[in-house]
């Protein structure tokens, strides 16, 4: 049997939604996902909002997840590198998924080689012209001090609420529209390959936007934005030669 050559990009899952109308079905659609890309999958980036919300405690497991959780353990059990980048909605994983499941969790911008290509990639929550009022949350919900004074909470309250908070903010266009999307992302990736002090990028990959975007940028290298998995069931490949974006039930 041939060695698992492929690297495997995806984003923007939102298991756990609150707007999720059959939670059941969307996180079955994921495993059979994962259970497809078994055979050849050599390295998977989950590049965050894999679950809508999580939070991690010292002796108890939140609820949910148990076959999603299940496959990612079958694939790090088989050999494949797994990496999950924290997003804006799943930023408090800590060590229990990392040694449960034999995963890798990161958290903001990343720049690697794969098969000789120069590949970033970031959730894309964390680079760019950003709104000072979102730097400001952002910095709060990584500060010490504030997770340990939320964690403190009973879950009765904390769970409802975030997933309260993530509703309205989707409801009060938490996704920017289409026509403007992804415009950060572009322009972040156009500035970073344009500056002679870096290192030039092949592939710029990002989630968070959602929106399925893929093209070249004028200063080099490719861009691409992975859409989600509430609209788009996308994700990206790359075979050591190409990348590529495919939808999840169409042909590889």
């Amino acid at each position: 049997m041939p060695l698992p050559t492929k690297t495997y990009f995806i984003s923007d899952l939102h298991l756990g939604a609150s707007y999720i109308a059959d939670h059941r079905a969307h996180e079955k659609r994921v495993v059979d996902f994962l259970e497809s890309i078994a055979p050849d999958c050599k390295r998977l980036f989950l590049l965050g909002d894999i679950l809508d919300y999580w939070w991690e405690y010292r002796t108890v497991i939140p609820r949910g997840f148990t076959r999603f959780f299940g496959a990612l353990a079958r694939l790090a059990d088989s050999g494949v590198e797994i990496i999950w980048f924290k997003g804006n909605h799943d930023i408090w994983i800590f060590d229990y998924l990392p040694q449960e499941i034999g995963l890798t969790v990161h958290d903001g911008m990343m720049t690697t080689e794969i098969d000789g290509r120069r590949f970033l990639l970031e959730h894309g929550d964390g680079v760019g012209s950003l709104p000072w009022s979102f730097r400001r949350l952002r910095a709060i919900f990584r500060n010490p001090l504030a997770q340990k004074l939320y964690g403190a909470i009973h879950p009765r309250w904390s769970i409802g609420f975030a997933h309260s908070w993530s509703s309205h903010s989707r409801k009060q266009g938490g996704y920017t529209p289409p026509e403007k999307a992804g415009d950060n992302l572009v322009d972040f990736a156009r500035s970073y390959n344009a500056d002679p002090a870096h290192e030039k990028i092949d592939f710029f990959i990002f989630g968070h936007c959602h929106i399925l975007l893929d093209r070249p940028i004028p200063e080099g290298g490719r861009i691409v934005i992975l859409g989600d998995w509430i609209r788009h069931f996308s994700y990206a490949v790359w075979d050591g030669e190409t990348l590529n974006t495919h939808i999840f039930g169409l042909e590889k």
